[in-house]
């Protein structure tokens, strides 16, 4: 699902975003996520995060989860064409940190969102950077 844009938002042809005067290679979304939920089941996550990557337009390449030991936490990738999906967590304290980078017409909010809906937090706190401007 692209960006619903303005329309001075454009693609250029190595996917950098043309935007408001400003061009740049991508949103890059941080989140933080309390309270969340299911946050020591590595097959759980990367399904979350393939399907979040799907849900922002991405094309997934390839996924890698590691589980820690005995409940600990969980540290995995989603490599995209449109760069990434990361998250690490702490289910000790319910709390998963999470980056979502992604150029061209995919959006990083979508992604949040699904990725909220499955995890199920009290409190989310996220900020989005425009990475790599040029203008």
């Amino acid at each position: 699902m692209p960006l619903d844009r303005a329309p001075d938002f454009e693609i250029c042809e190595d996917y950098f975003i043309r935007e408001n005067g400003e061009t740049f290679a991508g949103r890059h979304l941080i989140a933080e996520l309390w309270g969340a939920e299911n946050l020591d089941k590595p097959a759980f996550i990367e399904d979350t995060l393939v399907a979040a990557a799907k849900a922002a337009g991405a094309t997934v390449l390839h996924s890698h989860i590691h589980s820690f030991d005995s409940g600990g936490g969980v540290t995995g990738v989603v490599l995209l064409s449109e760069s990434h999906i990361s998250i690490h967590t702490w289910p000790e304290r319910d709390y998963a940190a999470i980056d979502i980078f992604m150029c061209g017409s995919c959006d990083p909010s979508l992604a949040e969102e699904y990725i909220v809906g499955k995890l199920l937090p009290k409190q989310v706190s996220s900020q989005t950077l425009r990475r790599g401007k040029t203008a």
